[in-house]
């Protein structure tokens, strides 16, 4: 199976920027995903999607993070990126990025190790 790895996070102040990637070991679209999705794990809460975008390159955000982060995809479609601007503190978290399942709840690929971003001054 395709295995992902995400990387790119590290320490920022708020307002900046930091951009993730997450790579894969093949193409990461088929038939039974329905996007690729960044997901974000904060201290102490649930890990939710923030960025998600289709094979056909819409996407969608959650409303915390629109207008702030860019999620994008690569030309051959293997690697997923996460721009992200005017980070706030209660972006930090472990992000991951995750085939979103099209025909059922849940995720497609197993999860990776994630990377830690972390924003403070």
């Amino acid at each position: 199976q395709v295995q992902l790895v995400e990387s790119g996070g590290g320490l920022a102040q708020p307002g900046g920027s930091m951009r993730l990637s997450c790579a894969a070991s093949g193409s990461i679209f088929n038939i039974y995903i329905a996007k690729m999705a960044w997901y974000r794990r904060a201290p102490g809460k649930r890990r939710e999607l923030v960025a998600g975008i289709r094979e056909n390159g819409v996407t969608d955000y959650a409303k915390s993070v629109e207008g702030r982060f860019t999620i994008s995809t690569d030309n051959q479609k293997n690697t997923v990126f996460l721009q992200m601007n005017g980070l706030k503190p209660e972006d930090t978290g472990v992000y991951y990025c995750n085939g979103v399942r099209e025909f059922t709840v849940g995720v497609y690929y197993n999860w990776g190790q994630g990377t830690q971003v972390t924003v403070s001054s």
